[in-house]
């Protein structure tokens, strides 16, 4: 069963999402998706995942310099 993720994030521009584009297509396969809603306040971020943890997702904003924090 799939599972949606989301999470606030500070990633505000289109050039920001290219930026962590090729991580989170390495790490959510093709049984995944994602997306940014960059017309919302808190910049959700959408993983619709079977199997990635959320510590992951947030590890990869992170270290790319980015805020990452799951909304529950």
């Amino acid at each position: 069963m799939k599972t949606v993720l989301v999470f606030k994030t500070s990633i505000s521009k289109k050039s920001h999402i290219k930026t962590v584009q090729p991580f989170l297509n390495n790490l959510i396969s093709k049984n995944g998706y994602w997306n940014f809603d960059l017309e919302d306040c808190d910049n959700i971020l959408r993983v619709e995942t079977q199997t990635i943890k959320s510590d992951s997702i947030c590890s990869i904003l992170m270290n790319q310099g980015f805020l990452c924090e799951e909304l529950y």
